[in-house]
């Protein structure tokens, strides 16, 4: 099979601490673990960060010309704040006076509501850790057979001291490291270090969800369950796995060690891990409180797609502050976009793909290509296209297929048309700030007219004033270059 790959692209990898190309196993095909939700809250836009990442990445991918297939697991057991802390889904289930199933199925069908209005595509394989316990005994016995795996206490713990590079991901200094800050150290682990593979045993002996296995009645660890599923769907050795960077010292360092542990060969080639969300210089998490929804955004006055933007707007290696300033700094900017988009659309013929781009088109689309290649440089890429829109040198159809080309990768939706009532709202405030206006310059008012006036013009309106009042329009691409975002 032939495949037309772009462009290699070149990705930070955390196992190396480097950007390196991009090798996949297979030619043109690309494998991709990522670790999915934990459903037992709703996630909050955090959370969803790192998912509008992987899915730049995969878009990014097969914009490049790769298949991809990307696994993504729903953690719906297992799911423990400390080895011997009680399973966070069930500990929500008794909180809302509920099966620890329902509870499952509510976030996890909430967590789709919002990936699809944020324009996350899903993956190619969705897998709950409820269908694979047997997956994850098997692979646990694995460990035992390899002498990874100890019982103690009723419950089966990995044997850190027998895996020699257990920690090199997170660059661990194991004789430093502490387990357990919240709870009191497991004394039945041989180390502080340690993990749990299954339970049969912990302080909460009527544990919801329990399977039978050869070491009783009991549950898995949390660890397990991505190591287990991601060879299921994958094979014992795929090309990137991906999540939040607070999982490398921990949950991916686990994993490392009991799938290759388990197999006796190297595991996962690209590490991608994506950073926090800061608020108030704080990660956001729900453990700490304070958290927010997509639906309180959507309550704001927001499109879940100006969070898009605004994510889009930081490199994901980069911490990312939230501030409503910036979240209203990103609606302004995809709403412009979008309606320069829309303005294009409305006057421009249709170009055939197959036609060649002038040598300032091609230039543009290189650059984008460019961008994505250098390890999903979304900020650059966004660049790009604000200086498509406002060169007007380039013809309106070749902004407006290059526009669109990108977005394949950007997943704004530019091309789509405002629902009614997006429309109806946008007219009323329009004509409210210019009953506004007129107010002020019928008090000689003359600062403030024209601060409804530069605002408007940031909104790419056009005020006409004439005897019969002022009347309003949108600007056309050919009327002045865009504002600067």
């Amino acid at each position: 099979m032939l495949f037309m790959i772009l462009k290699v692209p070149i990705l930070y990898n955390t196992a190396t601490q480097k950007k390196e190309p991009l090798e996949p196993l297979r030619e043109g095909e690309v494998l991709i673990y990522c670790c999915g939700p934990t459903v037992y809250a709703r996630a909050h836009i955090g959370n969803l960060r790192t998912y509008i990442f992987e899915d730049l990445l995969c878009r990014t991918l097969r914009f490049l010309g790769y298949q991809v297939r990307h696994v993504m697991n729903i953690t719906d057991i297992g799911h423990l704040s400390e080895d011997n802390e009680e399973d966070k889904i069930v500990r929500s289930a008794r909180q809302q006076g509920t099966t620890a199933e329902i509870i499952a199925e509510r976030y996890t069908n909430l967590f789709f509501e919002d990936a699809d209005h944020l324009n996350i595509a899903r993956p190619t394989i969705v897998c709950k850790a409820t269908d694979h316990v047997d997956d994850m005994i098997n692979l646990i016995q694995r460990l035992e057979k390899r002498g990874l795996a100890y019982q103690m206490g009723g419950n089966v713990y990995f044997d850190t001291a027998r895996f020699p590079h257990y920690g090199a991901l997170a660059r661990l200094d194991l004789e430093k490291q502490r387990a357990g800050t919240r709870v009191a150290i497991d004394t039945n682990k041989h180390s502080e270090h340690d993990f749990v593979l299954w339970f049969t045993r912990s302080k909460f002996e009527k544990q919801a969800m329990r399977w039978e296995s050869p070491w009783g009645i009991g549950y898995p660890g949390w660890h397990i369950e991505c190591s287990a599923m991601s060879m299921r769907w994958l094979g014992e050795q795929f090309d990137i796995h991906c999540g939040g960077i607070d999982h490398v010292p921990v949950h991916h360092t686990n994993e490392i060690a009991q799938s290759e542990g388990a197999t006796g060969k190297p595991w996962v080639r690209y590490w991608l891990h994506g950073e926090f969300l800061l608020m108030n210089r704080e990660k956001m998490a729900k453990s700490e409180g304070g958290t927010i929804i997509l639906p309180s955004l959507v309550k704001e006055g927001f499109d879940p797609l100006d969070y898009r933007y605004f994510c889009l707007g930081a490199h994901y290696k980069s911490q990312l502050h939230w501030s409503k300033e910036a979240m209203h700094a990103a609606r302004r900017a995809r709403q412009k976009l979008h309606i320069h988009t829309q303005q294009l659309l409305q006057t421009c013929p249709t170009t055939p793909s197959t036609q060649p781009l002038s040598s300032t088109a091609a230039q543009y689309y290189e650059n984008g290509i460019n961008a994505l290649a250098d390890d999903l440089n979304s900020p650059q890429l966004l660049a790009q296209v604000w200086m498509i829109c406002k060169d007007t040198k380039l013809p309106p159809s070749e902004q407006l297929r290059l526009i669109l080309l990108f977005d394949r990768v950007l997943g704004l939706s530019l091309s789509a048309k405002s629902n009614a009532k997006e429309m109806d709202e946008e007219r009323a405030a329009i004509e409210a700030l210019i009953v506004q206006r007129e107010h002020a310059r019928a008090r000689r008012d003359w600062a403030a007219a024209d601060a409804i006036r530069l605002q408007l013009t940031e909104r790419n309106i056009v005020l006409e004033d004439g005897k019969e009042g002022t009347t309003w329009r949108r600007a056309h691409p050919a009327d002045v270059p865009l504002a600067a975002q």
